[in-house]
């Protein structure tokens, strides 16, 4: 398996191919700069779920005044597009330096997407968190609204809205929507729900459940969480070892194809490479 990347060598992670999404509560700027430190592939300061009504706008505000600090940068999840909070996160957001995109709450139509990604100058990217029955069905609707980057999935809230269980096969059917909706849509892979609790070896199993349905990131609740996830979303180094020598042998025959095998397998290999290639994953030996 690959060992994570060690603290001391961060490696930029264009957000397309993020694997690690941490959710951090904005009521603790705080810890702002330690989950900028962290392993995560993409930071996201939370001033939705995480945030009592009462204290929407100091969090706002913290989160704000951390963004316009030099250096720093940083994903935001806003309120919901029906929330009277949402408008407020808008306006306060858009002239934040370091912001880097946002996560819409609750996004149920595409509408929701593109009135956001307009409202923020139509230069911010969004991440649609889905989070209801309403919003899978309309899944690729989202998908192909102007100004969405990435599908996510609010898997907690998705089965509190349709009493589902968090059973690996009640949770493969908007599991499977969101991916396909998302290659309709011509997006990256989504970004699957959090695992809740602290033992590695579940979150290790869950991630594996993201990568078996075509997810391509996965929500954090911790920095501790992170390693492991980006270690389970990324190739191993024996897929690694097989691309590299799949590509390798297609050269030496003049890439020739020689059945209709080779055409998937030569978009596989060279997909597992450019991924190795981004987070640092190399065949052993070379």
């Amino acid at each position: 398996m690959n060992a994570p990347l060690p603290a001391s060598t961060p490696r930029e992670i264009a957000p397309e191919l993020a694997r690690s999404w941490l959710l951090v509560a904005a009521t603790r700027p705080e810890t702002f700069d330690d989950a900028a430190r962290s392993h995560a592939d993409a930071v996201v300061l939370d001033i939705e779920d995480a945030v009592d009504a009462s204290h929407k706008d100091e969090a706002r505000d913290d989160v704000i005044r951390w963004l316009s600090s030099e250096g720093n940068s940083a994903w935001v999840r806003i309120n919901d597009a029906t929330s009277e909070h949402w408008s407020a996160d808008i306006e306060g957001l858009r002239s934040a330096p370091g912001l880097r995109g946002v996560m819409l709450a609750k996004t149920e139509y595409g509408g929701q997407v593109m009135d956001t990604f307009n409202r923020l100058g139509a230069q911010v990217p969004v991440v649609a968190l889905v989070e209801s029955a309403i919003g899978i069905e309309n899944a690729t609707e989202i998908a192909r609204a102007k100004g969405a980057f990435r599908l996510a999935f609010g898997s907690g809230d998705f089965r509190r809205d349709t009493g589902m269980s968090a059973d690996r096969e009640a949770m493969a059917y908007p599991r499977a929507r969101l991916v396909i909706s998302s290659r309709a849509g011509g997006l990256p892979g989504p970004i699957d729900g959090p695992t809740v609790g602290s033992s590695h070896p579940i979150l290790r199993e869950q991630s594996a459940i993201t990568v078996s349905m075509g997810m391509t990131g996965k929500l954090c609740l911790s920095a501790d969480q992170t390693p492991v996830v980006n270690e389970v979303i990324s190739p191993t180094r024996t897929d690694v070892e097989w691309a590299y020598e799949f590509l390798e042998d297609f050269d030496a025959r003049g890439r020739i194809v020689r059945d209709g095998s080779d055409l998937p397998r030569l978009g596989r290999a060279r997909k597992i490479m450019q991924l190795a290639e981004a987070f640092g994953v190399m065949p052993s030996g070379r």
